[in-house]
């Protein structure tokens, strides 16, 4: 149901956002959120990090997160970088994410990338599922990556991205041969930034 897939990534939107007091602030709803889904993988995978979250204390979660998401580039939470790394076709791919933002109305807080996973698992929990889901699945293989990386560093967050990733539609052997050649080449390499992102942005 597109309501359950809505509310799976409004939990893993908060999930993978950097934790502060959103998240503590916010753990009751998000357990009771959690509570309410069918029984399965989805509901398994957040819970297990709710757990974590509740016996952890702030200060280390957030130095993990930290020293996984910023310091690790395998662990890098932004989809476009599996597929074009840090290349002139990522300021086109991030264009697609932006435009799909603004068609459902929604803005990033903070100036934050729009191919952020938590940003499009927001997007699908503001109501743009279709939009969302369209995205994720387009860019599987990065995202299964970024799942296949947190739990080799043994990282809790592989629980959220695995729930998000079992939300949607199975894996064809397309995808996962995608998969398994990103995960032996890793991203394109070509040092350009993102300026030509930036560029076709101040554009429009």
């Amino acid at each position: 149901m597109s309501s359950d897939v809505r509310t799976a990534h409004m939990v893993a939107s908060v999930l993978l956002g950097y934790p502060d007091e959103r998240l503590y602030d916010g753990l009751g709803v998000l357990a009771e959120a959690v509570n309410g889904l069918p029984t399965g993988e989805v509901r398994e995978r957040l819970s297990a990090f709710l757990s974590h979250v509740a016996g952890t204390d702030r200060s280390e979660l957030a130095a993990h997160y930290v020293a996984t998401f910023d310091l690790k580039r395998r662990c890098c939470p932004y989809l476009t970088y599996y597929a074009y790394g840090d290349t002139r076709k990522r300021g086109a791919a991030l264009l697609r994410f932006k435009h799909a933002l603004r068609a459902a109305g929604f803005e990033p807080a903070d100036g934050e990338l729009p191919d952020h996973l938590a940003v499009v698992c927001e997007l699908s929990a503001r109501g743009a599922v279709r939009e969302a889901r369209r995205l994720l699945t387009e860019h599987r293989a990065g995202v299964e990556v970024l799942r296949a990386a947190l739990a080799e560093e043994r990282s809790p967050y592989a629980d959220v991205v695995a729930a998000v990733l079992a939300t949607l539609p199975p894996a064809g052997t397309r995808e996962q041969e995608a998969a398994l050649r990103l995960a032996a080449q890793g991203p394109p390499a070509e040092a350009v930034g993102l300026e030509p992102y930036s560029m076709m942005e101040a554009g429009r």
